[in-house]
């Protein structure tokens, strides 16, 4: 592919009626005036792509808006991806009825899940009826625009990158989660405080990363010329008990926000800084440590979010997109942090970035990992091209955590592709956060309940 006009971009958006993502993703792109084109957004629920076809454009045409692009909404995914240049892909797999069951049936066995997307009973059951549609995805790029660079937002991550490579092996996809940008910014605000300086930004702070998404590590971090992670083990000495961060006893369990608590403990249990977020670390983990039940969790500085608090965010989201529709409030054009733009920017040629990636481990980026692991590490773009960075060996005691969780990956693609209960159940045995406290009922419940978005063969 050569990106001649850089301002005359095609981009597919899957999942273009988003409520929350499609906004960031717009308002970046007018901030961006180096890029321009037409984003053409699919979504099963066509109303919210024609709505935010109306937001995106009005957002194109403010004064201030650098980057001018035409939003058309479209009824077929086929037509989104014809002449696709890039394809975005955020979708919302099933529908809060199904993530319900995901998170919170399990608690009926004393298996608590704080975010329930990934790993966890909630992450098997949800990767079950999100392959399907990636290989179905995979498959149409493979035949409408099998040149497009395609980047994934949707989770569970890894199995969902996993599945697009599986149905088509030369597809130019990669996985984009900002989980290890709020590690970074954690390190930034450490070097503040220890150095007393003000003028430290999140990519200021270098760092190798190597593991799976949401369950990522650095072995190695720095700002100019300071080895961080002398300097991390003092830090975390000192926030070990009180935390450090969002510490507000007012917190809502709704919040998504956490002490890195988490982060400190497995630092000193295992000598890396864990690089995801709290929520998602403990779901890695024995169900015993972190999420034993809502008090364990909150004793440890994070909450789990329930699925009744995400319906009423999307309440409140759908009155706001009411409002920008009909002009009664305007987006406020402000950078969101997130890298996808600059990614882009960098595979047309205009740039060249470092950042953390979801690749398949065919490089071995990661020595230790399988081939066909999805793994997340740091990668160099430029003109398009995405080429990962050899991040080495993920130490035996570390890897030890990741053993059980790459070998799922596996085993639940083939579940889903083949609709094989029993790797199911070996999925559910295998998993840390619910070993020993899952059986075939709560199983075979959990699959009952999101049934009409799986294939024919589980019936």
């Amino acid at each position: 592919m050569k990106f001649k006009d850089c301002k005359n971009l095609k981009i597919a958006y899957i999942g273009g009626g988003s409520r929350a993502w499609a906004r960031v993703f717009m308002t970046d792109l007018a901030l961006e005036e180096e890029l321009g084109g037409e984003i053409r957004l699919y979504d099963i629920d066509s109303q919210a792509a024609n709505d935010n076809e109306v937001i995106g454009n009005n957002i194109s045409a403010m004064p201030e808006a650098s980057g001018k692009w035409k939003y058309k909404a479209v009824k077929r995914i086929e037509k989104a991806l014809d002449g696709a240049d890039f394809v975005i892909i955020s979708i919302l797999p099933g529908t809060f009825e199904e993530m319900h069951s995901d998170v919170h049936l399990p608690e009926r066995n004393g298996i608590y899940q704080s975010v329930g997307d990934t790993a966890g009973p909630g992450g098997i059951i949800r990767a079950l009826r999100t392959i399907p549609i990636f290989n179905y995805f995979a498959k149409l790029i493979k035949q409408i625009c099998p040149e497009a660079w395609v980047i994934n937002y949707t989770n569970p991550m890894s199995l969902c990158v996993r599945a697009l490579y599986n149905a088509f092996p030369k597809i130019k996809a990669f996985g984009c989660c900002h989980e290890v940008f709020g590690a970074q910014e954690l390190l930034a605000s450490m070097v503040k405080l220890r150095l007393g300086v003000d003028d430290v930004q999140r990519s200021d702070i270098h760092v190798n990363v190597l593991g799976l998404n949401h369950f990522t590590w650095f072995d190695k971090a720095s700002w100019k010329n300071y080895d961080l992670m002398k300097m991390y083990k003092g830090f975390t000495d000192e926030f070990y008990e009180s935390g450090f961060g969002n510490d507000d006893s007012e917190m809502p369990a709704k919040c998504f926000t956490s002490v890195n608590r988490v982060k400190f403990d497995l630092f000193r249990n295992y000598g890396l800084i864990a690089a995801a977020g709290d929520r998602h670390l403990a779901e890695f983990m024995p169900g015993n440590i972190y999420l034993k039940n809502p008090e364990t969790a909150e004793s440890w500085g994070f909450y789990l979010t329930t699925v009744d608090w995400r319906i009423e965010d999307l309440k409140q989201k759908l009155e706001r997109s009411k409002r920008l529709v009909s002009g009664e409030e305007s987006v406020t054009l402000k950078p969101s942090g997130e890298e996808g733009i600059l990614l882009i920017k960098a595979l047309c040629g205009l740039t060249r970035v470092v950042s953390n990636v979801n690749l398949p481990n065919r490089n071995r980026q990661i020595g230790n990992f399988p081939k066909d692991t999805i793994a997340e590490t740091n990668a160099v773009f430029s003109y398009n091209d995405v080429r990962p960075l050899y991040a080495g060996n993920v130490p035996e005691n570390v890897m030890k955590l990741m053993k059980p969780h790459i070998k799922n990956q596996k085993r639940v693609l083939c579940a889903a592709l083949d609709c094989d209960i029993k790797k199911v159940y070996k999925a559910f045995k295998t998993d840390p956060l619910s070993k020993g406290k899952s059986n075939e009922k709560l199983i075979n419940d959990m699959l009952k309940n999101t049934m009409k978005f799986l294939p024919e063969g589980w019936i």
